[in-house]
């Protein structure tokens, strides 16, 4: 099943149809099943949208309700590769939903090299680990760890009066490939001598609330967030001061590489970001509620826009979180 594709000006791609998102009139022939290689699944409508403007071409797409696939896809094509995206059904999250879209996915493009979870995420902030509101975190593995760990399958141990993580299972790594590719992606980004391609990207978005947040405040973790729809009442001394330091970089997004957590029930109190974000095996740079579904069934990469901070800022999804898809249009480029 094909889906209407919203172009960066606002107007829905017809079914039927293809050609570039620039208002072009050269057409592309439509690819079948097997010509899609790189399969890209969000979980949110935002997320969704935003992938769709980072689309060089859009495609009609080939016809998957015969194959009993309930997925609504978007067709295009990024840096000449060619793209099938698709979401996470309305009102579902969470590792087993994620898990059943990938299944179909799959089944009806069985040329597919890999797929990409790409989102947003809830950052894990701490002065180690200096991220921050709108920063694109990649997974990447650490030591005896693939990249992304499973919440749900750690358990926390306390012997002799001291807190241990005992961990049940293990989730595999990103396909060799992409952590190949990944290798000159932080070659590029992080040369300042070369361009920086996701801020050309973010230029492509016209709306709004796909800017950068203006305000970015982090509060100390035992300080308790004075309520109302955001933080204009809390106390401006307990800001967390080294957040608020400007940082030496010319970029416009930071990129931090590490572990992701995942887990079917959102991380939502402060104690537990903190508790997993200074653990020193897992060492946690964001949260997340799909990516856990994956990881050992599917040759699968995730990037996470970081929207808050797990418990006392308020959730921005399209505001601070759609900087992932800006990154993730240059890491397609690459001859995988």
């Amino acid at each position: 099943m094909s889906a209407n594709i919203p172009t960066t000006h606002g107007r829905s791609q017809p079914s039927g149809t293809n050609k570039p998102v620039t208002g072009s009139q050269n057409t592309l022939p439509e690819p079948s099943e097997d010509g899609y290689s790189i399969g890209w699944i969000c979980a949110l409508k935002e997320e969704y949208a935003a992938a769709h403007a980072m689309l060089d071409f859009v495609f009609s797409g080939p016809g998957t309700s015969k194959k009993r696939d309930s997925n609504l896809y978007a067709f295009g094509k990024i840096y000449g590769h060619n793209v099938v995206i698709t979401c996470l059904p309305d009102g579902e999250y969470g590792t087993n939903c994620a898990a059943s879209v990938a299944k179909d996915m799959i089944r009806s493009f069985p040329a597919l090299r890999f797929t990409l979870m790409v989102g947003i995420g809830k950052g894990a902030p701490i002065r180690e680990n200096d991220v921050r509101l709108g920063d694109v975190v990649v997974s990447t593995p650490q030591g005896t760890l693939g990249g992304v760990v499973q919440l749900d399958f750690v358990k926390r141990l306390r012997i002799e009066g001291r807190a241990y993580d005992q961990r049940i299972g293990f989730l595999s790594p990103p396909p060799r490939v992409l952590r190949a590719a990944q290798q000159e992606v932080r070659r590029h980004y992080d040369d300042p001598g070369l361009p920086d391609r996701v801020a050309a990207n973010i230029e492509r978005m016209t709306r709004q609330d796909f800017k950068r947040p203006a305000q970015d405040r982090l509060y100390r973790a035992e300080y308790e967030h004075e309520g109302g729809p955001n933080c204009d009442n809390c106390n401006p001394d307990k800001l967390e001061d080294w957040n608020q330091q400007p940082r030496l970089t010319n970029r416009v997004v930071g990129v931090p590489y590490g572990m992701i957590g995942s887990s079917n029930s959102l991380i939502e109190r402060t104690e537990e970001r903190e508790m997993y974000a200074r653990d020193p095996d897992l060492k946690i740079f964001c949260f997340e509620t799909e990516a856990a579904g994956l990881m050992n069934t599917y040759p699968c990469l995730v990037i996470r826009g970081i929207c808050d901070y797990s418990a006392d800022q308020i959730h921005t999804k399209t505001t601070t979180g759609i900087n992932m898809q800006h990154f993730q249009r240059p890491r397609i480029r690459g001859n995988y």
